[in-house]
């Protein structure tokens, strides 16, 4: 009889997810650059929010068969009253139609295809073959990270882990060790009874015990268990030390005077997608927020993307306090470090070289990579100190960023995971 499983459970308000998710992967890179172009169009407070993306419908267009010129077809349209066998039948001006067209007199006239991201799926996309750069293992430490590896079979744990093969091999065993002697007497027995039914009619004693003994034994090899309590044997597991890839990353951004509001708004817009990505796809990672002027001041995450304070420029300042933190508090041997710096590139004038100097003696040893990312198009002391490191040391980086538009490709450039292309 075959069996029928009828589901009567109420369809779910995401009955249609696993469609959404082809519909995702199949259509990965448009979708992704419909996200890119968003970028440049959100505020620093709706960087997190879900997203409306529009792809051209032609970037989403079917394959399909279709007749060929010439042939003959016999085909059959109800509701004719017009044409009889044989009419023929001009062909339509302009082209074929049934598709929507937008009221443009220019350029392709189908409809764009509009698709809703949710929040989870734009920050997936958004930050996808993103990551920090020579990111390596360090050695285990006071609080080490565990991970779960396989350690053999144990005759204790949850249905969930029985090993089916390992369990039928043991009671295999069982039944052969409690059965094999009995087995072969058995065989004996029934070979001297086969004898004796040979000789005689199977009426004599001899006859009738050997049989009840035959009887005996079969009943004792039949209480046998299949499966014995005893043969259960469950995967274990072990939770074992690893090292870990603990890593911290500094954002150092410039408050002064020079960097006015839409300075400003560009520096919180990279470190607003720096911290969303360090947050999302990494367990374990300390972030450090220092502000400058002429002053350098660590700060929180509260201070540092909403504080208004301003003054002159010493970028020294910042670099000194981010070289004192990393001694302090994080070992070379046992952190990956990483330093965001953001300034328009105004500077006091003798300071510019103190800063190289710095980098050079203290920091870029002990870093990772170095990130320096200027909110202004024009090159001033600072980026032409910083252009002196830029082809010694292939972990310190520098690019500029002028518009809104720009903060995403630069974003991508410097944070592009190894071997992928930008």
């Amino acid at each position: 009889m075959a069996l029928q499983i009828i589901d009567r459970r109420l369809a779910g308000k995401n009955k249609s997810v696993g469609n959404r998710e082809r519909f995702v992967r199949r259509y990965k890179e448009q979708i992704a650059d419909a996200v890119r172009r968003a970028v440049s169009q959100r505020g620093i407070r709706d960087m997190e929010q879900a997203e409306s993306i529009t792809i051209p419908r032609k970037d989403i267009s079917e394959p399909v068969f279709h007749h060929g010129q010439g042939g003959i077809r016999d085909t059959v349209h109800p509701g004719n009253a017009e044409h009889v066998r044989g009419d023929r039948i001009e062909r339509p001006q302009g082209g074929a139609g049934g598709r929507g067209s937008q009221a443009s007199d220019s350029g392709e006239g189908e409809d764009d295809f509009t698709f809703t991201l949710t929040k989870e799926e734009f920050m997936q996309l958004f930050f996808e073959d993103l990551a920090l750069p020579h990111l390596l293992r360090t050695h285990i430490g006071e609080n080490p990270q565990w991970k779960s590896r396989r350690a053999g079979y144990s005759q204790d744990g949850i249905p969930n882990n029985l090993a089916v093969l390992r369990t039928m091999r043991g009671a295999l065993g069982r039944r052969i060790a409690l059965g094999k002697s009995a087995h072969r007497e058995l065989l004996a027995l029934q070979a001297e009874l086969d004898a004796l039914l040979a000789q005689d009619d199977g009426t004599s004693e001899a006859v009738a015990e050997l049989q009840r003994r035959i009887d005996a034994l079969a009943a004792r090899i039949g209480k046998i268990p299949y499966l014995d309590p005893i043969d259960l044997r469950f995967r274990a597991r072990t939770l074992v030390p690893v090292p870990s890839s603990q890593a911290v990353m500094f954002c150092v951004m410039d408050v002064s005077g020079s960097m006015d509001e839409t300075r400003k708004e560009l520096a919180k817009r990279f470190f607003i997608l720096l911290y969303l990505f360090l947050t999302r796809h990494y367990e374990t990672i300390d972030i450090v927020f220092i502000r400058h002027h002429t002053q350098a001041a660590e700060v929180s995450e509260e201070q540092f993307f909403h504080s208004t304070e301003s003054g002159g420029t010493v970028v020294s300042s910042a670099l000194v306090l981010l070289d004192q933190i990393i001694r302090a508090r994080y070992p070379q041997g046992d952190w990956n470090i990483y330093v965001a710096q953001a300034s328009d590139g105004d500077n006091f004038t003798n300071d510019s070289g103190v800063c190289r100097n710095l980098l050079v003696d203290k920091i870029l040893p002990l870093v990772r990579y170095f990130a320096y990312v200027q909110v202004a198009e024009e090159e001033q002391n600072l980026w032409d100190e910083y252009s002196q490191l830029a082809p010694l040391y292939s972990h310190f980086a520098m690019r500029k960023v002028s518009a809104p538009g720009d903060i995403y490709p630069v974003f991508r450039d410097l944070f592009k995971k190894e071997g992928v292309a930008a």
